[in-house]
């Protein structure tokens, strides 16, 4: 929908207090999708008088009203008296806005007391986790990290080529040594605690040798004849290279040339990626909704448009199709699972790793609660200091 849209299809608000949403197909999991934290109900007369301002001085029905929005600094929230299920514990609210995951920087300001949570920096985590002066959340995170392959790019097209560059790559080194073993090494495309995770999946494991006889099967043995492959990344952070020195250590072993470029400017490479101009691209997906549907349907349905690997198998079509009307939890999980299952064997992507929520919070932090969808999901009402004198 574009805000020229009068009316949208199969909406009807009842009353003052209901509204009626009729579907054209039983989706099983529209009930989460309503429940997804962006799907608000917002009063018709203010957005009309706002306009396009109505982004930047927003209103709702939360527990905290907005304040003010100081770009690329700060954004302030205050206390709401009226919200339906009484005030929150907190006055006030104030992100500070970090540009560029600058994690060394938020932690320094934590120190000083200037912030009451921050994330904390890989490079001095062993030092940080030992000293234990702070309250330490870690949490699992629905969210996987991989490499897309673009099967659309020659020569990558042969799944063999796909298979071995999966088979190559050592990764759970490369979580224990890169990240420190902070996050859960991938098998597989759902995460833990996903409805339909397999906890059987075996993956690809890395096998160098399994490595040289798919390529020599798909016709270069040794690495002769395959060109150097393109592998790009929105980010150039020291550990995202330091990741890619060893990723092109072990491409090198089996023969094949990896050539890492960077485009630092997310809308452009968010461009280019939507145009399928990536051969091989770096990519995290952080779950919407709590649902394989978000992961497996919005990444692999042939025609979805988050289907950046140009990747279609009509029998994974039919089982995500299927999955979706699917009312029957055990079935569904069972169609989900074959699904994935058919996706790791045509290689389309090489998972990595599956984030954690991990922050440090002041000692006098109280009632923090986490769930697998992260920061935008955590009650701030319940949030109250204890500042002992």
């Amino acid at each position: 929908m574009t805000s020229s849209a009068k009316e949208v299809a199969g909406l009807v608000a009842v009353d003052r207090h209901t509204v009626q949403v009729t579907l054209t197909e039983a989706l099983a999991p529209f009930v989460s999708v309503l429940a997804v934290g962006h799907a608000k109900i917002v009063p018709r007369e203010v957005v009309e008088q706002e306009g396009e301002g109505f982004a930047s001085r927003p209103v709702g029905t939360g527990p905290f009203r907005f304040v003010r929005w100081e770009r690329g600094k700060e954004i302030v929230l205050a206390a709401n008296p009226d919200y339906f299920d009484g005030p929150p514990r907190l006055s006030r609210i104030v992100y500070r806005v970090f540009p560029g995951e600058k994690f060394e920087t938020m932690y320094e300001e934590f120190q000083r007391g200037a912030l009451e949570d921050t994330p904390i920096p890989t490079q001095d985590y062993p030092r940080i986790m030992a000293e234990g002066k702070y309250i330490h959340v870690k949490r699992p995170m629905q969210s996987v990290r991989f490499y897309g392959l673009n099967i659309r790019w020659k020569p990558l097209e042969n799944r063999r080529v796909r298979q071995a560059l999966i088979h190559a790559i050592d990764q759970e080194a490369i979580v224990q040594d890169v990240a420190l073993g902070r996050y859960a090494p991938a098998r597989g495309i759902l995460p833990p605690g996903t409805l339909g995770f397999n906890p059987k999946l075996k993956g690809y494991p890395y096998d160098p040798v399994r490595a040289r006889e798919l390529l020599a099967q798909a016709g270069y043995p040794g690495g002769r004849g395959l060109p150097p492959i393109p592998i790009w990344s929105s980010v150039r952070l020291e550990r995202v290279l330091r990741e890619h020195e060893e990723i092109k250590k072990y491409l090198d072993a089996v023969g094949i040339q990896a050539d890492f470029q960077y485009l630092t400017d997310w809308p452009s490479f968010s461009k280019m990626l939507g145009e399928g101009k990536f051969p091989v691209f770096l990519y995290a997906w952080f779950a919407d909704v709590p649902d394989p549907d978000n992961f497996l349907f919005k990444l692999f349905y042939s025609r979805s448009p988050r289907n950046f690997f140009g990747y279609a198998n009509p029998v994974v079509d039919d089982l995500l199709l299927r999955a979706r009307r699917e009312a029957n939890l055990t079935r569904r999980v069972d169609l989900y699972r074959r699904a994935e299952e058919l996706i790791l064997e045509d290689a389309p992507v090489i998972p990595i790793l599956h984030y954690t929520y991990e922050r440090l919070f002041q000692p006098y932090v109280r009632s923090v609660e986490v769930n697998g969808l992260g920061d935008p999901y955590i009650p701030l009402r319940k949030i109250w200091l204890d500042r002992k004198p």
